[in-house]
């Protein structure tokens, strides 16, 4: 007898596997901007106020919810990007169905992709790959909707644009997707277009706050900046390591065996050619920026997926594919079952460490922001980050993108000019200055917080006593 699935129990125990892996995963110092944007955007607007190195959406959802978890913000927005990774999933799942695939290979095509690491990273972190990804996979299933409506259209054009006001790299798929609408008879393009004039004016009222800023952030420098840091080793910015990269990530779960059985599916319904078109722009999306990152493969995903379920539909696995996409799955799989597995989850561990620095903190009485390439970790303590930290380690290791004068205007610091940022005896400086985030635990680089504690001690500031070994804090005498 064949088992029912019921969506909402299936997508609660869903959640609750992402919810876990996220508070076990190791931390990750890209972290930082993004827990630092959802903290300062509650009181300040981004690109004029505080440098923000993403598309403008995600810190404006977020800072209400940042606002609501308080001193948990850092994990209550891990257990947001779980929840849309789960909603990811049910989301490519309903696109299948859509599309015209069966319920089973519908299914199978889903669990598959739940177990690809690109996802499974990209729903533990504090990062910004999750909402767009959820937004994409709900943009398509409304795409693929049985009954093309003027909501769907419209609903369809508003996800698509707002994951492009997300993460610049699901743009492709978003234009991608309006260019089809243009020559696909069941599609409303005005609705679509009228859906889409929501993010757009959004992204367009972030320009104007500050347009350099805003381009700066945006688009120079995720352009410049990864040639800026590699200059000593490129080679990981070579064409051979890309292409060892996106194989190696793509292996990492069954995304790389969908994409070789789907491609032997040939079809010609309308619902083939557009997963087609979306896969094809997902994947140059992802091979686009270099170096190449597993997250990078996420607009690819969804549409792939439902594409597998469909070219399953017509032609189910034999027993070499099933056999292959298990093998396939559990190498996804490897690096979250390790971190699960492990005997220090991470969150907790951190959490402990948020709180030590929230108790030395109010021993010190400080009350103002403060300085650190690891603002996340002050999300507990009720302190700001200094505004001109919010980038975390990004923007400080890059100081030749940008001029002194205008890194003051982009309310960025790098190491050559902090002396002159913070002033004589730091009279424009923060009321303190955590270091030890930035560390190979955190896949960072300690080098870089000793420019910043070393000033601090030129200077002689106080370090106060911290139960946590990982951190150390100074404060004005």
């Amino acid at each position: 007898m064949a088992v029912r699935l019921r969506p909402l129990p299936a997508l609660l125990v869903l959640f609750a596997l992402f919810a876990a892996l996220a508070m076990a995963r190791p931390v990750d110092h890209d972290e930082s901007q993004y827990v630092a944007a959802a903290i300062l955007a509650r009181d300040w607007l981004p690109y004029r106020d505080f440098a923000y190195l993403q598309p403008p959406l995600q810190p404006w959802l977020f800072a209400p919810l940042a606002a609501l978890f308080g001193e948990w913000a850092w994990p209550g927005l891990r257990l947001v990007n779980a929840l849309l990774a789960a909603a990811t999933v049910a989301c490519t799942w309903l696109a299948a169905i859509h599309a015209g695939a069966s319920r089973p290979a519908a299914l199978a095509a889903a669990a598959l992709l739940a177990c690809c690491d690109a996802l499974l990273f990209s729903g533990a972190m504090a990062r910004n790959d999750a909402l767009p990804g959820a937004l994409l996979a709900g943009g398509i299933a409304l795409a693929l909707a049985p009954r093309a409506s003027a909501g769907s259209a419209f609903g369809a054009g508003l996800l698509f644009a707002a994951a492009a006001a997300a993460k610049v790299s699901f743009a492709l798929p978003a234009i991608a997707f309006g260019i089809h609408a243009l020559f696909a008879r069941r599609h409303s393009p005005g609705w679509i277009a009228l859906g889409a004039l929501l993010p757009t004016l959004l992204v367009a009222f972030a320009w104007t706050l500050s347009p350099a800023g805003f381009t700066f952030g945006v688009f120079d420098f995720p352009a410049r900046a990864p040639a800026d840091f590699y200059v000593a080793r490129p080679w990981k910015l070579s064409l051979a390591a890309k292409a060892i990269d996106a194989v190696k990530f793509l292996a990492l779960g069954p995304a790389l065996l969908a994409i070789l059985l789907a491609a032997r599916h040939r079809t010609t319904t309308p619902a083939a050619r557009l997963l087609d078109l979306l896969v094809v722009a997902g994947l140059i999306a992802a091979l686009l920026p270099t170096p190449t990152w597993r997250q990078y493969l996420l607009p690819a995903l969804p549409p792939l997926f439902a594409r597998l379920a469909l070219a399953w539909t017509h032609r189910p696995p034999g027993r070499g594919a099933r056999i292959a996409a298990i093998v396939f799955a559990c190498a996804g799989l490897a690096p979250s079952i390790e971190a699960m597995l492990s005997s220090r989850p991470a969150m907790p561990r951190a959490m402990r460490d948020s709180a030590a620095i929230a108790r030395a903190l109010d021993d010190a009485g400080v009350r103002g922001p403060v300085a650190s390439l690891a603002p996340q970790y002050l999300a507990a303590s009720g302190r700001p980050p200094d505004r001109r930290f919010a980038a975390g380690p990004f923007a400080w290791r890059s100081p030749a993108l940008l001029s002194p004068r205008d890194q003051q205007a982009r309310r960025i610091v790098t190491p050559p000019t902090l002396a002159a940022q913070f002033g004589p005896r730091g009279i424009w400086g923060p009321a303190a200055i955590l270091i030890g985030g930035e560390a190979e635990w955190s896949a960072g680089d300690p080098a870089l917080d000793r420019p910043l504690e070393a000033w601090a001690q030129k200077e002689g500031w106080r370090r106060v006593a911290l139960t946590s070994p990982r951190f150390r804090l100074y404060v004005p005498r």
